[in-house]
């Protein structure tokens, strides 16, 4: 026995989420775990399934069903948003007349913010305020935003604009007790200035190169430098529709075949058949009908969340990956979601002053793991978007997407983004200011030797590198043969004191 594909856990009948998507014919994705309440008189959990004893099943109504899912299962706004589309509003309005109980008021907000329409239900009157988001689930914004009408605390860290939500994963609550700013700045502290300074711009450089590399592009110097001055103004401009424009121009070299500026037609992510004619996507953008108001919603989430006091990583997780799954612009989406992650990162004050972290270089080095966390949004999308092919090649988006993008779990993006943080902060940072100091140190033992012009010294470096230490032959023969024998037993001697061998 299986459901929409997922194998059934034993005998029983679906409820929650997947009763109302099966019931409503709603199109939208399946949570990652579905509840189903057993025939029998069995509480359990598996990775897809959480499983109910009989006496759990709710009823047999959207009411009963949405509640049940609201208190097993969390907030899916995804599916919630579907729900009221197609749900009678006045069978909720009776079914939540005189409630006051957490769940019954949780659903009624849900449903006004989503909706913008207020159902017909009087205020409430003397009730405890309640969050909207369990803060000890989800990260949510602090204090919030008082309604009196619902008396539910709005802690959610987004707009109905766009507002991804986020679990307090026991793997994201371990990266963030790291307490990474701190070790970054205590990393920094132990090094002169000159030496972070210079393994500031070396890692920013890095991180250029490395957002080329990861769309398979191989910039020339002055290209790769100009979008690093530009990563390293991260931060320093509020996020706008202008500001992305700014930066898209920024990124894009050769515009003659490139149409500037948000898209006013649709675009995908993918291939096209041999004849250049049908698309073949294997991701599809939002609407461009959509996207002023989706990238409205990118800038008030980023700005709501920060000042509420979510962790910047998780912001900047949530911002970034909805920008790149929105797709704005024919070109350059994908170095500007990147650029997000430092630009979010800046504006929360996670950086030590100066310093970007070269995030782009982690990702490239772990860059299967990037497209499947990638692909865990986009590819169960893909179902749900009704589209057809135009005459130019290009995809005609026929069915209202506008949630898909607007609502998702971002919980998989904000694990993968802290953990690229940790592993920058951990590895990336102190060995460059390690490097640099080695260096330094051959450099300084050199100059005491040699009038070596500093370009000679780097060659010098990479030739000792790659013999283990020893000057070939090679180079013995050709760029170095006037060093001495003691010059060069010297010189040798200094590249061991700098880096000694294993």
């Amino acid at each position: 026995m299986t459901f929409y594909g997922r194998k059934l856990p034993g005998q029983g009948r679906i409820a929650g989420y997947g009763w109302l998507i099966s019931e409503l014919g709603l199109r939208t994705p399946m949570p990652r775990r579905l509840a189903l309440v057993s025939d029998h008189h069995e509480r359990r959990s598996e990775p897809e399934w959480e499983i109910f004893r009989s006496e759990q099943w709710p009823g047999e109504a959207v009411f009963d069903h949405l509640t049940f899912a609201i208190k097993n299962e969390g907030i899916d706004l995804r599916i919630m948003h579907e729900v009221t589309r197609v749900a009678d509003h006045s069978e909720i309005s009776r079914a939540l007349m005189g409630a006051t109980g957490l769940v019954a008021r949780r659903l009624w907000f849900f449903w006004e913010w989503l909706t913008g329409e207020m159902l017909d239900l009087p205020d409430l009157g003397k009730v405890k305020y309640q969050p909207a988001l369990d803060p000890d689930i989800y990260f949510a914004i602090d204090p919030g935003i008082r309604s009196a009408r619902h008396k539910i605390i709005d802690n959610l860290p987004g707009t109905p604009a766009f507002c991804p939500l986020v679990q307090r994963s026991p793997r994201l609550e371990k990266l963030i007790a790291l307490q990474l700013p701190a070790l970054a700045r205590e990393i920094t502290g132990k090094a002169p200035q000159h030496i972070v300074s210079r393994a500031a711009a070396f890692l920013l450089l890095d991180d250029s190169k490395a957002s080329f590399a990861i769309e398979q592009e191989k910039p020339g110097p002055q290209r790769a430098a100009r979008w690093a001055r530009a990563i390293g103004e991260a931060g320093s401009h509020p996020l706008s529709l202008g500001e992305l424009e700014r930066l898209q121009q920024i990124v894009l070299r050769d515009t003659r075949f490139v149409k500037m500026g948000v898209r006013k037609e649709g675009g995908f992510i993918g291939s096209h058949s041999r004849d250049g004619r049908v698309p073949e996507p294997v991701h599809i953008s939002a609407r461009y009908e959509d996207l002023a108001d989706l990238l409205e919603g990118i800038a008030l989430y980023e700005t709501r969340a920060l000042e509420g006091g979510v962790d910047p990583m998780v912001v900047a997780a949530a911002v970034s990956f909805g920008f790149v799954y929105i797709h704005p612009f024919e070109d350059g989406n994908g170095r500007l979601h990147r650029y997000l992650l430092h630009h979010v990162l800046a504006r929360g004050g996670f950086n030590p002053t100066g310093l970007v972290f070269p995030i782009s270089v982690v990702v490239y080095r772990r860059i299967e793991e990037y497209s499947d966390v990638l692909k865990s949004v986009s590819e169960p999308m893909m179902e749900f978007i009704e589209w057809k092919p135009t005459a130019r090649g290009n995809v005609e988006v026929l069915s209202d997407t506008a949630a898909l993008y607007r609502f998702f779990d971002s919980t998989m993006h904000a694990e993968f983004i802290a953990d690229c943080v940790r592993e920058t902060v951990e590895q990336d940072l102190p060995r460059e200011i390690d490097y640099i100091e080695r260096y330094d140190r051959f450099k300084s033992s050199v100059d005491a030797l040699l009038d070596m012009p500093a370009p000679m010294v780097d060659l010098l470096r990479g030739f000792l590198e790659q013999g283990n230490g020893t000057l070939s032959g090679r180079a013995l023969r050709k760029e170095f043969s006037a060093l001495t024998e003691e010059e060069v037993t010297l010189i040798e001697e200094a590249y061991a004191a700098a880096w000694p061998p294993d």
